[in-house]
């Protein structure tokens, strides 16, 4: 038997190899095209950067692009938001992708509700909007830190935006996590992706030279194989540019322009030309004024950027607002932290309203478009709910003793390294700082942003940027200096953003001696954060509240609730809760009056309203159809 195997061997091998032969001949006439599905054929090539032409497949394509963010949205209107981007003749969605939002902490991924990334890229190809994506790592966006999470400070070395290892391992990971959701939505695999940006506005930071190039790897390492970009204001064009990238620009007037045919031209020869930012508005500081740019003067621009045979793209096409803690912060010459809403004046207002801005562009649009355009849908209906008077109130100072016991150490711990959530620190909020002292004096520190200061419960003043010292009056006994501090917003943009850790930085002094044992209370407003007050912790509210304070209240909706704005007269500085929603900060300093309240986060029937104030208690909360910005609607 094993001699009959052995001879016969040879010739089963032959056989064998005869078959491979037969079989690659007759694989190499299949016409694999056919094995594709018909939907993905005419997908081969992708967004391709011709000459001076965008080509999508083999036609000529212009990009009209507008930025919605998603995570400014409310999630039952980014339909609304999307349709009315395409009635006005626009064929682009950009949007950026938070990671602060998306990682909180580190490892654990957020894509649900409002975050869900997929859902709102699937619903633009849905309604007929290509996407150009911008995942950063850093993205500005006027987001605290840029986007970028707070617990990578907790590393006292770490080099933000450089090839720092500390940097780009937390990358690496999120990146593994983000472009796994993304790769699936790329036009060549049958989504609307047809471009993704590397990193944002690098040229102007520009602290690695190795950065951008790492950035670029990492996002084809992932599967990444739409066209690449880069976008760049006037002043870092010159050291953004990437190998193998397309660079485009961001501007805001016509004098930018030849900025346009020149520099791009120079540095990348004959390429299309993209403005990846025209700022349609501006955003607003706490304290300064509205910003407004003339529709006129908007339309004057557009229309001469796409003369002059550039692409564009509407940043923003609608704001949208920063609830919650989100907002970022300027600092050059003085700290500035960014408002509540981002209306931004932009073609679209906060609530989702037209403009007069929104009518010329769509007229334009339609004008070169070729096919006649959606019709604009309707408004969505606003309303003034009566005003509600709290009825219940409790005080910051009575409300510690159900926050479990405080964090105890020898000397003040930044918000950042708070050994809590996880050890992933506090990212948002306020902290509170306490001590005992003796005797009277000067009180020194360096407070990010603002620190209200207390002897026991009574308030002496504030430390921030400016103010760094305060005279304690003169006590006897037994005294508790507390120093309640609020993260106003990280700085987003500048060379400053490793140096944006908040809370008490460093040792707090009293007459120049540092302080010791510290009890400390992270009060980071999360929701889990207000389940602690049950209805039996709360007070009536007296004649004269002792502040800072909780006040509750209840709104009463018969009907099908509607958007609407509060009103805050009366009352001085603090954050505003509806059902559980942080709507936001408010400030009676301005330029914002009122807090963008929408309808889905209202039910009918009874609404629950919690205000924490820091200073000064109004009598009522009131409600308005419109917002106090100084902005002028269009009014279907």
């Amino acid at each position: 038997m094993t001699t009959w195997s052995l001879r016969r061997r040879p010739g089963r091998m032959l056989g064998l190899l005869l078959l491979v032969i037969l079989g690659f001949l007759v694989l190499r006439r299949v016409d694999w095209s056919a094995l594709v599905p018909l939907w993905l054929r005419h997908r081969q090539l992708g967004l391709q950067a011709k000459g001076w032409n965008f080509m999508l497949e083999d036609s000529a394509f212009w990009i009209f692009g507008g930025s919605v963010h998603y995570f400014r949205v409310p999630r039952e209107y980014w339909r609304d938001r999307l349709l009315k981007m395409k009635a006005c003749g626009l064929n682009t969605l950009t949007t950026y992708v938070p990671w602060n939002l998306h990682e909180p902490e580190r490892g654990k991924f957020d894509f649900s509700g409002n975050l869900d990334l997929e859902a709102f890229v699937l619903m633009a190809a849905e309604i007929g909007l290509w996407v150009i994506l911008r995942p950063g790592p850093y993205i500005c966006s006027e987001m605290d830190l840029g986007g970028l999470p707070s617990w990578l400070l907790q590393d006292p070395g770490m080099r933000l935006r450089t090839t720092y290892k500390g940097f780009t391992e937390a990358v690496d990971l999120y990146f593994d996590h983000l472009m796994s959701r993304v790769v699936p939505l790329q036009y060549k695999r049958g989504g609307p992706i047809i471009a993704v940006q590397v990193e944002n506005e690098y040229g102007s930071y520009n602290k690695d030279p190795a950065y951008m190039a790492y950035v670029k790897k990492a996002l084809e390492d992932r599967g990444i194989v739409e066209l690449l970009l880069t976008s760049d204001n006037k002043d870092g064009l010159s050291k953004g540019i990437v190998q193998g990238v397309l660079a485009t620009i961001n501007l805001q007037s016509t004098r930018e322009l030849q900025l346009l045919t020149t520099f791009l031209f120079n540095v990348q020869g004959t390429q299309p030309k993209m403005v990846m930012e025209y700022w349609t508005g501006w955003f607003d500081s706490w304290g300064g004024p509205h910003n407004i740019l003339d529709s006129s003067e908007v339309l004057k621009t557009v229309s001469a950027i796409v003369d002059a045979g550039s692409s564009i793209n509407l940043y923003m096409f609608h704001g949208g607002t920063n609830f919650g803690f989100m907002n970022g912060a300027m600092h050059f010459h003085d700290y500035k932290s960014d408002v509540t809403s981002y209306d931004y004046d932009a073609v679209l207002t906060e609530a989702g309203d037209y403009t007069a801005k929104y009518m010329k562009l769509r007229d334009f649009f339609g004008s070169i478009s070729g096919i006649p355009l959606p019709p604009p849908p309707d408004l969505l209906p606003k309303m003034s709910y009566e005003p509600i008077t709290p009825v219940l109130y409790l005080s910051l100072w009575d409300a510690l003793k159900y926050m479990g016991e405080p964090i105890k150490s020898e000397k003040p711990i930044n918000m950042e390294n708070l050994p809590v959530n996880g050890g992933n620190g506090q990212s948002f909020g306020y902290i509170l700082y306490e001590t005992s002292i003796t005797s009277s004096g000067v009180l020194s520190g360096r407070v990010r942003d603002r620190g209200q200061v207390f002897v026991n419960t009574v308030s002496i003043g504030f430390l921030d940027y400016k103010t760094t010292k305060i005279a304690v009056p003169l006590i006897q006994g037994y005294t508790v200096l507390r120093i309640l501090v609020e993260n106003r917003g990280r700085v987003n943009y500048g060379e400053n953003i490793d140096d944006q850790r908040k809370g008490l930085i460093g040792n707090l002094y009293l007459n120049d001696s540092p302080l010791k044992k510290f009890r400390i209370y992270s009060l980071d407003m999360k929701k889990s954060f207000f389940q602690r007050f049950g209805l039996d912790k709360w007070s009536s509210l007296p004649e004269t509240p002792t502040l800072p304070a909780f006040f509750l209240g209840s709104l009463s909706i018969s009907s099908t609730p509607c958007d609407t704005f509060l009103k805050l007269e009366g009352w001085e500085k603090g954050v505003v809760f509806i059902n559980g929603q942080n709507l936001g900060r408010y400030w009676n300093i301005g330029p914002q009056k009122t807090l963008y309240l929408p309808g889905p986060w209202l039910s009918s029937g009874i609404n629950q309203v919690i205000i924490f104030e820091e200073t000064m208690a109004g009598p009522a909360l009131q409600f308005t159809e419109t917002p106090h910005l100084g902005r002028n609607q269009y009014i279907k």
